[in-house]
């Protein structure tokens, strides 16, 4: 028997270098809400999001807070972190242009200046504080 069920993204993961830089991008240069900021032993688990999307949110997280982690792990991961190769994130604007304007005038690193993309997306991308890869797109 099958049953129906809804299933629906709730909360993505991306790791934070400083939690503080990275509350203030997330939360002053996009502009998002703060839902929770959890301060244990030396770490933060920062949960964010937009405002209108009450059940999605982004957890900003200390990367090598993971139990079990050998310290050659925990080197590897801040290395690929550093490099922006690690994690990333695809969200998308009804206003591309303008939200493009607003990071680019707060100080946020851009990585991509917006494009029509020869697959059929208009889209931009930047850095948070951490080095995680943000790619926007215009929506529909």
């Amino acid at each position: 028997m099958t049953t129906t069920t809804t299933t629906t993204i709730h909360s993505s993961f991306l790791p934070h270098t400083d939690p503080d830089a990275s509350l203030a991008f997330y939360r002053d240069v996009l502009g998002w809400e703060v839902r929770n900021d959890v301060r244990w032993d030396g770490n933060a688990w920062i949960t964010v999001g937009p405002a209108d999307q009450p059940d999605t949110a982004i957890v900003l997280h200390p990367p090598t807070a993971s139990p079990g982690l050998t310290e050659d792990e925990q080197r590897t991961l801040l290395e690929l972190v550093a490099k922006g190769s690690f994690f990333g994130v695809n969200l998308a604007s009804d206003d591309l242009d303008a939200l493009f304007a607003s990071l680019e005038s707060n100080g946020a690193e851009v990585v991509q200046e917006p494009t029509d993309q020869p697959y059929g997306v208009r889209d931009c991308a930047f850095r948070d504080p951490a080095g995680n890869l943000l790619r926007i797109q215009q929506k529909g």
